[in-house]
């Protein structure tokens, strides 16, 4: 017998940042299999090559995009980057299995020579695309209709789906016409092993009572933009002076972010930390009286489960959200919901959890009750590697 392989391809964030993509790597690693991972390098992350905990990294130089035109240019490169090292794994590593992780859906094609030779390919669903481009550009027209076929090419070369959530699922049998048998719900669950409470970072409070605060990515779509537009709606409507506002990460929308808070007079309410990772993550999260989830109400938003949901409540902060279904049905009510679909609605919410402490602190529990009762890692785990042996069984790699 050998170990089974596998190589995962993710385009948008390097590893090990992407928690989720680590945190699969990893359980595959402890399942006895030999695990390669090829994503971007980035600044904070430049090496081409490392090996992290037995897992071997692969990273390769990838523009970043915020149009239509740069997309083109980003996926081009990141489609080349990922066949070269696709064949410089096989000859250094092997791989039987290679797990694509969206965006976007074109990873397939660098994969597709590979599984007529023999490899098994999984399809790890992590975002809506076609969705999410009606969102980021306002329309869908030929390019949304592109994206919807190399959302369902994608699902058809698939030997096997992973959905984030149960309603990825229902869109990977609905509109991908998968079998439900091959399709599998992994969520983005953290490993509680990972994340937990520390001492808070106390500078982050700029000497005031109360911190709101923001963790993940800054994108056009994720909203951070109504966060400053509700800090200003607290103080300017209701005169609350006492909180200062934490806004944990980094993306290609953090400088529109900060020129709206400079516009409208509020960016001494407002801490820009940039990326943390580790120790200095969990002191922020652990400042957090408030965790706001600010993502708009719209078709890509009311689909997703965002990682917000899951490291805020298994912290046991309280949440502030807009009234999206998943993150509803994922917090089971464990949340402070916006008044309305505007920053002023978020804002309303907030007040009310600023001014009653006791609403607050219950929230708080209740939040990591849900998280307790209902986000497990190693249930999660469990099932992506069962998902994977299913695919894969371990008396086929018996070498002759």
């Amino acid at each position: 017998m050998r170990a089974p392989s596998c190589v995962i391809i993710v385009e948008n964030l390097p590893v090990p940042f992407d928690r989720r993509v680590w945190q699969e790597a990893c359980a595959l690693r402890d399942a006895g299999w030999t695990v390669s991972v090829i994503c971007p390098l980035t600044d904070k992350y430049p090496e081409t090559f490392e090996m992290i905990d037995n897992i071997a990294v692969y990273r390769h130089p990838l523009p970043e995009a915020r149009g239509k035109a740069a997309f083109a240019l980003e996926y081009g490169t990141a489609l080349f980057h990922e066949f070269r090292l696709l064949m410089r794994v096989a000859r250094e590593r092997g791989f039987d299995v290679i797990q694509v992780c969206n965006p976007p859906d074109l990873l397939f094609l660098p994969a597709l020579p590979f599984k007529f030779f023999g490899s098994k390919f999984i399809f790890d669903h992590h975002d809506i695309s076609p969705e999410l481009f009606a969102v980021k550009f306002g329309q869908k027209g030929l390019l949304h209709r592109a994206l919807k076929k190399f959302e369902r090419w994608t699902f058809q070369t698939a030997d096997l789906v992973i959905s984030t959530n149960e309603t990825f699922r229902e869109i990977a049998i609905e509109r991908g016409g998968k079998d439900p048998d091959h399709v599998v719900t992994v969520y983005s669950v953290p490993d509680v092993s990972r994340i937990r409470r520390v001492a808070p970072d106390k500078s982050l409070s700029a000497g005031k009572n109360i911190v709101l605060g923001y963790v993940g990515i800054i994108n056009d779509q994720d909203g951070v933009d109504h966060v400053v537009r509700a800090v200003h709606h607290l103080v300017h409507d209701f005169g609350i002076r006492d909180v200062h506002t934490v806004i944990v990460g980094d993306g290609p929308a953090l400088p529109s972010v900060r020129a709206l808070a400079d516009e409208l007079g509020i960016a001494d309410e407002i801490t820009f930390t940039g990326y943390l990772s580790g120790e200095n993550l969990l002191a922020a999260l652990s400042a957090f009286d408030i965790g706001i989830i600010p993502d708009p109400p719209n078709e890509y938003n009311d689909k997703i489960s965002m990682n917000k949901v899951f490291e805020y409540s298994a912290l046991g902060i309280p949440i502030v959200a807009y009234n999206l279904t998943e993150t509803k049905r994922l917090l089971r009510g464990a949340l402070a919901p916006s008044q309305n679909d505007e920053p002023s609605g978020l804002a309303a919410a907030l007040h009310e959890l600023i001014v009653d402490e006791k609403k607050r602190q219950a929230l708080g529990r209740a939040s990591a009750a849900v998280a307790r009762g209902n986000f497990s890692w190693d249930n999660e785990a469990a099932k992506l590697v069962e998902a994977y042996e299913r695919l894969l069984p371990r008396l086929q790699l018996a070498e002759v």
